[in-house]
């Protein structure tokens, strides 16, 4: 009796008796990603810039930071590679620090 019950339930749910069950079929589906409404200032650190910080960063977020020197953003630097092991090699720092003084609403370099 406890068999044909089984049977039934399986025969209810569309599977035979015997058959393996049925492989979930699995779609891809596409993702569109925003695209950055603000772009960075012409400048020949963009590509300094570009490297060093928008694997990480939009340049929405970079150009929204408050105004820093470059005494803070040396800091900023440090932090990115020591706290968040971040690639930056220190050569470029004070190529980068000039170049991110250079973004819209940062401090004027003194």
């Amino acid at each position: 009796m406890r068999r044909l019950a089984i049977l039934a339930a399986l025969l209810a749910c569309g599977a035979q008796a015997g058959a393996p069950p049925a492989r979930p079929v699995l779609k891809s589906k596409a993702i569109d990603y925003p695209q950055d409404r603000v772009t960075l200032p012409e400048s020949p650190a963009n590509d300094l810039i570009t490297q060093n910080c928008t694997g990480c960063h939009s340049v929405e977020f970079l150009t929204a930071q408050p105004p820093l020197d470059a005494k803070k953003w040396a800091g900023v630097l440090a932090k990115m590679r020591k706290v968040y092991h971040a690639p930056i090699d220190p050569a470029d720092d004070a190529r980068l620090v000039e170049a991110l003084g250079t973004l819209p609403g940062q401090a004027p370099a003194h």
